[in-house]
């Protein structure tokens, strides 16, 4: 028995024959089988927004009724199958009489996003990741474990073309994989520097005039000998290389002049090699440094005997040297993504400050961010972190050092030029755990000597050689002898000395 409202989708089939695609808003039937053997409650049919579900079951029934025909509509095929459309976002309920008007059993039918279709393209743009659909309500469930989070990423983003932002994640994520970062930081610094100085003091018969020109001109005036002649003070001529002095009189003025010179060149290499191991979307870093005190007021509003305020010192601690952060993400492919933060610093006293009394250096800071995408042992570099300082002094006596040539013996002159570049080479590796006996220490080849080899060697250990022109050249090692073969046992069924049977 059909109920009446089924009737007219009834008569239009018979009339279409048994295609049946044209009812509308029709995509071609899934077919949906149905154990109505066990229980009056037989589960719960998925059905997407204006498509179509064909419901098999596997008992004969006479009657199929619908719970709200705003969501869906059925209509019996066979004494066997029913044809149910979803037309609204929603939840309802299918209900199967048979001819005596007895119940078969009731079955949800949840119409909501196309999960099928979802499922099909999960697979295609997914492939080999376990990521399953269903209906809740008017919202889509994704369950599965994947490998990454990238995945879960690119499943949630596919989900929402079909139900927008009613997406409920329950996807989680496998073992996580580990990368390592094999980090070189190489640093050249450049430097050259030239200083040309002319010092010179003067004292009178007389006593009457006295002075001095030059960088030791403040100790230079006071100074003279057991014959009252001037000397300059040598002493206070710093970071020079040559010093040479000369005396002489002009007129009743007897003068000593000394002649500084410095030329300095110098090249500094720096290099670190820090390695490190994170898990995929965690955050490592590194520090090869140290950390400097900075002194800092703290407000003390109450705290003090007399019932006034007061200032306390505490000593807080900044790093510097050289440092990384990094956090790498596995994607698909074995592609790794990473956020690569270096950075190089150094104390730099020309940018100190003093308060109080107190010096606080300042830092020379280099620093970088990046990310990237890099495959297993590829390597990438950051170059360009150049520096190049120049700086000129002139020190000279008013008038007397802007005369051409002359002005040379009142004036004293310098220029300093540094250059240094940082190059920061970066290579990402794919890692696993290694079995405890696999791992070789620095310390299993270093054993204590033999006494003879003490004394008479000079051996400390056994990694050091005994020859004085190759140190780490090693002494031959003795072959070891074969074992001896298994003795046969004899006849009589007794074993030799030492065997067991």
């Amino acid at each position: 028995m059909v109920p009446a409202k089924s009737l007219p989708m009834l008569a239009s089939l018979l009339a279409l024959g048994a295609g049946a695609s044209l009812l509308p808003m029709q995509a071609q039937a899934q077919i949906a089988s149905l154990n109505l053997s066990n229980a009056n409650h037989a589960g719960q049919l998925d059905v997407p927004l204006n498509k179509s579900q064909v419901l098999t079951v596997d008992r004969p029934f006479a009657k199929a009724l619908v719970g709200n025909a705003e969501i869906a509509d059925v209509l019996p095929m066979t004494n066997r199958s029913v044809y149910v459309l979803g037309k609204k976002m929603g939840t309802t309920s299918l209900t199967l009489y048979d001819s005596r008007n007895m119940m078969i059993a009731v079955v949800d039918v949840a119409v909501g996003p196309d999960v099928v279709t979802l499922k099909r393209q999960l697979s295609d743009l997914l492939p080999g990741q376990p990521i399953g659909a269903r209906i809740s309500n008017d919202s889509v469930v994704l369950t599965g474990t994947v490998s990454s989070a990238a995945a879960v990423d690119r499943a949630v983003q596919i989900a929402k073309t079909y139900a927008g932002d009613k997406v409920v994640n329950m996807m989680s994520v496998g073992a996580a994989q580990q990368v390592m970062l094999e980090v070189r930081f190489s640093e050249m610094s450049r430097g050259a520097a030239k200083q040309f100085g002319i010092n010179t003091a003067f004292l009178s018969d007389s006593g009457k005039v006295v002075g001095g020109i030059g960088n030791a001109a403040q100790s230079s005036a006071i100074l003279s000998d057991t014959n009252g002649r001037p000397i300059v003070d040598l002493g206070k001529i710093l970071d020079s290389f040559g010093i040479g002095a000369a005396n002489y009189s002009i007129g009743s003025l007897n003068l000593t002049t000394a002649l500084d010179a410095l030329e300095r060149k110098g090249v500094v290499t720096t290099l670190a090699e820090p390695t490190l191991i994170a898990l995929s979307g965690e955050t490592a870093s590194f520090l090869a440094g140290g950390e400097f005190p900075i002194p800092v007021a703290q407000s003390n509003s109450g705290g003090s005997s007399g019932g006034n305020g007061g200032n306390a010192i505490t000593i807080e601690f900044k790093p510097f040297g050289v440092s990384l952060g990094f956090t790498p993400t596995v994607l698909d492919d074995g592609i790794i993504n990473l956020v690569v933060e270096p950075e190089v610093s150094s104390i730099d006293p020309s940018a100190s400050v003093t308060v109080n009394g107190l010096t606080i250096p300042g830092l020379q800071t280099r620093r970088a961010s990046t990310t990237l995408e890099l495959r297993d042992g590829q390597s990438f570099a950051l170059a360009g972190l150049l520096r190049k300082d120049f700086q000129d002094t002139v020190r000279q006596f008013p008038i007397l050092g802007s005369i051409p040539i002359i002005g040379a013996l009142f004036r004293s002159s310098g220029f300093q030029k540094s250059e240094s570049e940082l190059v920061i080479i970066v290579t990402p590796r794919l890692v696993k755990p290694m079995r405890a006996e696999d791992v070789v220490l620095p310390t299993d080849r270093v054993k204590p000597p033999h006494e003879l080899d003490l004394f008479l060697m000079g051996r400390t250990d056994k990694a050091v050689g005994i020859n004085p022109l190759d140190p780490n050249a090693m002494p031959p090692e003795a072959p070891k002898k074969a074992p001896a073969p298994a003795k046969e046992a004899p006849a009589s069924g007794k074993a030799p000395s030492g065997y067991e049977l």
